[in-house]
């Protein structure tokens, strides 16, 4: 299927008001799922991770993982929700193929956490008070894998179902619809899910990686014409797992809905799907509405009630806010707006927080981790995580370089032979002899030869022209293999030009 037809979008923005509305599924990080005692571990052999309960096989019955619960409760009020005194589970009846109850277990009029509102910052400098329905807990469907296709249902020749995450706990995030962010809206969009993704994780209620599903989006956008005050029909991309990707499909959506309601037609309601590697959705089914899915009570559950002590004592637990350490990391480390953003978009602020507690200037941090370690991922087509380095080897390299035994292109050498997987940084270095040559002896030599291969450049260096010596260090570096000393090569320089 491709691309539909799109208008540029500032016209789109000019012509119409956008309204977002955002859901944002969290995975939690239990140990077992949501209502059974099965592992809740990622990557394990297909199917293995089941049991009656979360198969649904008739007679089993479910319990709720107390865990999940305190950790949705901590989500909520960090959202800065209202905790429900009596929270009720429902099921939502539709067909799951890849939920073998053919009913989800979760929260709809009752929910654990409600009426919160988040505050999300865009890079004009703006400031959006989002304002957040629910927070409520449910369980995830198990997964589908399509063979042929490309990976992807249309065109696929049969599908495999493993149910090892059908019942992982889920808290689903949802906010009011979004109004008047106008051009902004699919920067806020990507923003609200980077806040969100940085506060589990920091809460450490969740892995929070977006490539394996641990934090993904859904993404209403509708479209109304300017000055009309009824809200235009909405289209939902589901499961949208990346931020580029969350930002890209708003965008899209808005300039697909607004080619389509330019030539008079009218939007479907439905959910989409959103292509990564071709930029676009395409239609999924029709939308639902909640009274479709015939929610009632959940009749194996009793409700769910928190007593204040409880909530007051996970409230003492809650961690610095991700906006306030933000704005406490670029002052502790002198950066500018624009050095701060890349690495707040880089998505390796943890990475480069820990680097510096370890003794490293935040510019070094910053310069290592997203400059030549994510350089190499990209080249590998690797998330950074994926890669076998850390905080501490980074620190390490600069304790070679402030020592002296490292110059930057050894270290780049060395950081490679560690992501290889060749050892720690010493044993890299050790084993590829990397470390700088220090030896007058050796770079007197190697000095001596490279002036009697460039007798012109050593009476440049005789006359007064010191920087000529730049031609000789050079020579130095490449017969040393990089490895020289390249300040101490200088003075070795000067020295003999002047005996």
């Amino acid at each position: 299927m491709a691309k539909a037809e799109l208008i540029d979008f500032d016209e789109a923005i000019e012509k119409y008001d956008v309204v977002i509305g955002l859901e944002v599924h969290v995975e939690l990080n239990t140990n077992t799922k949501m209502f059974c005692g099965c592992a809740n571990e990622f990557g394990d052999k297909p199917n293995t991770n089941v049991c009656p309960v979360c198969l649904g096989l008739p007679g089993a019955l479910p319990v709720v993982n107390g865990k999940a619960v305190e950790y949705s409760i901590a989500i909520g009020l960090a959202l800065n929700c209202s905790i429900a005194s009596d929270g009720r589970f429902a099921r939502k009846n539709y067909f799951y193929p890849d939920l073998s109850k053919n009913f989800q277990t979760s929260q709809y009029d009752e929910p654990i956490a409600y009426e919160g509102q988040l505050e999300v910052p865009v890079s004009s400098g703006k400031v959006y008070n989002v304002a957040i329905e629910r927070a409520h807990m449910e369980e995830d469907a198990g997964k589908l894998s399509h063979v042929g296709g490309a990976g992807r249902i249309q065109g696929a020749e049969y599908s495999l179902v493993d149910f090892n995450r059908a019942g992982v706990p889920l808290v689903e995030i949802v906010t009011k619809p979004i109004f008047d962010s106008g051009a902004e809206a699919p920067e806020l969009a990507s923003a609200y899910v980077r806040q969100i993704r940085e506060i589990v994780k920091a809460m450490d209620v969740s892995d929070a990686r977006m490539e394996r599903g641990n934090v993904r989006c859904d993404a209403n956008v509708s479209l109304r014409p300017k000055g009309q005050e009824k809200l235009g029909t909405r289209t939902e991309t589901k499961n949208v797992n990346s931020l580029r990707s969350v930002e890209n499909a708003v965008r899209y959506e808005i300039q697909r809905q607004a080619a389509i309601l330019a030539a008079g037609g009218e939007i479907t309601q439905e959910t989409r799907h959103w292509h990564e590697d071709k930029k676009y959705t395409s239609a999924g089914r029709p939308k639902s509405d909640a009274d479709d899915y015939r929610y009632f009570p959940e009749p194996d559950l009793v409700p769910v009630q928190p007593t204040e002590e409880l909530i007051e004592q996970i409230r003492t637990r809650l961690p610095e806010n991700p906006a306030s350490r933000r704005a406490r990391l670029q002052q502790e480390w002198a950066l500018s707006d624009n050095e701060f953003r890349d690495i707040v978009n880089s998505d390796l602020l943890d990475e480069i927080d820990i680097t510096v507690s370890l003794g490293v200037s935040a510019q070094s941090a910053k310069k290592w981790w997203t400059g030549e370690i994510a350089r190499i991922a990209n080249v590998e087509g690797k998330e950074i995580t994926e890669l076998s380095v850390t905080p501490e080897d980074v620190a390490e390299i600069e304790k070679m370089i402030a020592a002296g035994k490292l110059n930057d292109r050894l270290a780049r050498e060395a950081l490679s032979g560690v992501i290889a997987g060749e050892g720690s940084v010493a044993e890299v270095v050790s084993a590829r002899g990397l470390e700088v040559v220090s030896d007058d002896g050796a770079l007197t030599a190697a000095v001596d030869k490279a002036l009697a291969e460039q007798p012109d450049v050593l009476e440049k260096i005789r006359s007064g022209k010191e920087q000529a010596a730049g031609a000789i260090i050079g020579s130095v570096m490449k017969e040393m293999r990089g490895q020289a000393d390249a300040g101490r090569v200088r003075e070795l320089i000067l020295e003999r030009a002047k005996s």
